[in-house]
C-alpha cells in the first residue's frame, strides 16, 4: 500500500496491520517491555540553485512480534510516499521534489514504538536436517564488504574446528568475535562493516563486530543477517540518540532465527550469555540487510546499509544533510482504531 501525503498520520492496529503475535517469546514475569516515542529529523540543506530533482529516502520502521509501531507521523513541506523495497521488504519514506524553490528541505518522522524483549535461547528442537527454507538463500551469500573468499572460509573452518552442530559453530564464532575484537571508534576505518578491517584491525563498532560474525557464520553454512536501527539508553527516560546501532541473527534448522548482539556483549561482559540468543527492549529496528536498492531505485550505488537519510540531487548522491534523533519514554497506551490520514 502506498500512502501519498505531506503530513502523514498513521495510527496502526497490530491485528489490522498483520502484526499479530505468532510464536511469541517465552512467558516470563520479568519480560522486559518498553514504550517510547522516537523522533527522526532530517534536513537537506544548501541545495544548489537551479537543481531540477531532489530525491530523499528515509528508513521507516515496521512491526513484528517484538516491535509494534503504535503511531506514526511523517511531516514535510512536500508530498511523500511510504514504499517497500522488494528484496528485503524494507520500508522507507520517499520524497521526489521537482524544481525546488528553496535551499533547505526538512522531514520529520515521529513514532510510538512498543518493544518487547526478544528471547530465543532455549535451543530446544534444533535439527541437523538440511536447510530448506526458501528465504534463506540470500543469507548464505556474500555482501560487498563481507566476501566469502578462501581467507574467510579458512578462518571460519579454524574457528569452528571440532564443532559438529550449527549451534556449537555459531557459539564458537560468537566467542571468537568477542575474544578478538575491541569496541574502539578511534581514528578512521571503522564503521563500514568491512570484514577485512575487522580481521586485520580487530576493532571497530557494531557494524564491524557483526560483519565478522555474519561472514564466519555464512562461511560455515549458517544463514545470518544484518539488522539496523537505534539503541535507546536504558538508564534515561528521554534525550538525544547519538547514532545507529546494529545487531545480527543466525538461523538454526528446526528452531528458527536467533538474535545476537556481540558489540553489546563486549561492552558488558556480564551479559555475554544473554546476548547469545536474546535482545533487550532498548532498541528500535529500521532495516535489514546490506547492499541495498531503495524504492524507487536510487541512481547511485547500492547502499552499504540504510539507517540514515539518503539524498540524490539531479541523479547524484548529495551529502549536505543534517540529522537528529531523540526519544521519550511513554506509558504503554492502547492502540486506537483509526483510518490513515
Amino acid at each position: 500500500m502506498i500512502a501519498r501525503h505531506s503530513s502523514i498520520t498513521r495510527i496502526i492496529v497490530a491485528a489490522a496491520a498483520g502484526f499479530l503475535l505468532v510464536g511469541s517469546a517465552p512467558a516470563t514475569s520479568s519480560m522486559q517491555e518498553r514504550t517510547f516515542e522516537f523522533t527522526y529529523t532530517a534536513e537537506v540543506h544548501d541545495i544548489p540553485a537551479g537543481s531540477k530533482d531532489v530525491q530523499i529516502w528515509l528508513p521507516y520502521p515496521q512491526g513484528d512480534e517484538y516491535q509494534r509501531i503504535l503511531k506514526a507521523k511523517v511531516s514535510s513541506p512536500y508530498p511523500s510516499q511510504i514504499l517497500t523495497a522488494p528484496e528485503y521488504g524494507n520500508q522507507m519514506v520517499h520524497l521526489d521534489v521537482k524544481n525546488p524553490t528553496v535551499a533547505n528541505i526538512a522531514v520529520t518522522m515521529e513514532f510510538t514504538v512498543k518493544r518487547t524483549e526478544h528471547f530465543h535461547n532455549s535451543f530446544t528442537g534444533v535439527s541437523g536436517a538440511a536447510t530448506a527454507h526458501p528465504d534463506l538463500a540470500r543469507w548464505l551469500q556474500p555482501d560487498h564488504l563481507v566476501p566469502l573468499d578462501q581467507r574467510i572460509r579458512e578462518l571460519s573452518a579454524e574457528v569452528t574446528a571440532g564443532k559438529t552442530t550449527d549451534l556449537d559453530k555459531a557459539r564458537a564464532i560468537y566467542d571468537y568475535v568477542l575474544a578478538n575484537m575491541k569496541y574502539d571508534k578511534s581514528g578512521t576505518g571503522w564503521g563500514n562493516g568491512d570484514i577485512y578491517w575487522a580481521c586485520d584491525a580487530k576493532r571497530g563498532n557494531c557494524t564491524d563486530f557483526h560483519s565478522l560474525f555474519i561472514g564466519l557464520a555464512r562461511s560455515a553454512g549458517i544463514p545470518a543477517k544484518f539488522e539496523m536501527g537505534f539503541s535507546v539508553p536504558p538508564s534515561a527516560t528521554s534525550g538525544e540518540v547519538g547514532g545507529y546501532h546494529c545487531w545480527a541473527e543466525f538461523y538454526l534448522n528446526g528452531y528458527g532465527w536467533v538474535p545476537i548482539d556481540a558489540s553489546e556483549a563486549w561492552k558488558d561482559p556480564g551479559k555475554k550469555e544473554y546476548f547469545f540468543g536474546a535482545n533487550d527492549a532498548n532498541r528500535v529496528q529500521f532495516s535489514v540487510g546490506r547492499d541495498l536498492t531503495l524504492a524507487p531505485p536510487q541512481a547511485g550505488s547500492a547502499l552499504n546499509y540504510f539507517v540514515y537519510p539518503y539524498v540524490e540531487v539531479d541523479g547524484k548522491p548529495f551529502t549536505s544533510v543534517n540529522k537528529k534523533f531523540s526519544f521519550r519514554d511513554v506509558s504503554a497506551a492502547p492502540v486506537t482504531v483509526g483510518a490513515l490520514q
